[in-house]
């Protein structure tokens, strides 16, 4: 299958999400609660950051000062448009994971609602709360970091003319959806067995998807109260890209597994073919 196809059935897979607000509105609506408050603390600080980025912009580049004004303003406008990217692929991670932090009981009966309708839901784990909210914390931690790492990045090339304003956003969007993905996976990945590492990989095997999901429901989050909408359906599309991915990585592993096996078989015939007589 193409790029494009599987960009576009990651996409689909939000649809499927949004679609439990017809079946399961009242579900729904408990999970667009979390979002609704911590969206509103992170909308007014991205409002602050935004309106300071031309300051900001200026503070840094004061090497440009005595550049000819087409020039100076070219690379202001490409590093404040790196500053609001910035802020913002931070901002959607981080409001991801305070959220699924602060609605865990909503979310976790989304997920489970999901793997229950589905059939081969994974059972129960009970590792204890703080336990649970260490690890959900640590991984959070570690994604954020990683998105700081990829954001300073493209603040940098948000420096170099045209490339800045075109190039960049466009990378910005891809690096925020990947991240976004590996977040909302986490319900469904966590309980089989499934680390953050282990996580990563499954998804990269199938990576048009996974960014097809995560880059139109991170681009969601710039409409008016669209994460509020899209918060709980991004919890549902993703126990399913979740599911469809631990699916494959199985059955991968488990070829893997069989060709080692056959592989060594074959080996130990040779070795007792050649073996003289009597040996």
């Amino acid at each position: 299958m193409s790029a494009v196809r599987e960009f576009g059935s990651g996409v689909a897979v939000l649809g499927r999400g949004l679609r439990l607000w017809g079946t399961s509105p009242r579900l729904m609506l408990l999970g667009a609660v979390p979002a609704l408050i911590v969206g509103a603390v992170f909308v007014a600080l991205l409002v602050l950051v935004n309106g300071h980025a031309d300051d900001l912009a200026v503070l840094a580049t004061p090497f440009a000062d005595q550049w000819p004004e087409w020039s100076r303003v070219l690379v202001r406008v490409g590093v404040g448009v790196a500053v609001s990217l910035l802020a913002v692929l931070l901002a959607v991670v981080t409001f991801t994971a305070v959220t699924l932090l602060v609605g865990d009981p909503f979310y976790e009966r989304i997920w489970r609602h999901v793997e229950q309708r589905e059939g081969d839901a994974p059972a129960d784990v009970d590792q204890g709360f703080w336990r649970g909210v260490l690890r959900s914390v640590g991984d959070s931690v570690r994604l954020l970091l990683a998105t700081a790492a990829v954001g300073v990045c493209l603040f940098v090339g948000g420096f170099v003319p045209v490339v800045g304003q075109t190039l960049v956003p466009v990378l910005g969007a891809l690096t925020g959806g990947w991240f976004l993905a590996v977040e909302l996976t986490g319900f469904a990945l966590d309980a089989r067995g499934r680390s953050l590492r282990q996580r990563r990989a499954a998804l990269a095997a199938n990576r048009w998807r996974t960014l097809g999901f995560g880059t139109v429901t991170w681009l969601s989050f710039f409409v008016p109260l669209g994460a509020v909408v899209v918060m709980p359906a991004a919890v549902a599309g993703a126990t399913l890209l979740a599911r469809d991915a631990a699916q494959a990585q199985d059955a991968r592993d488990a070829r893997d597994a069989r060709d080692a096996r056959d592989a060594r078989d074959a080996r130990d015939r040779t070795v007792q073919e050649l073996s003289p007589p009597g040996s």
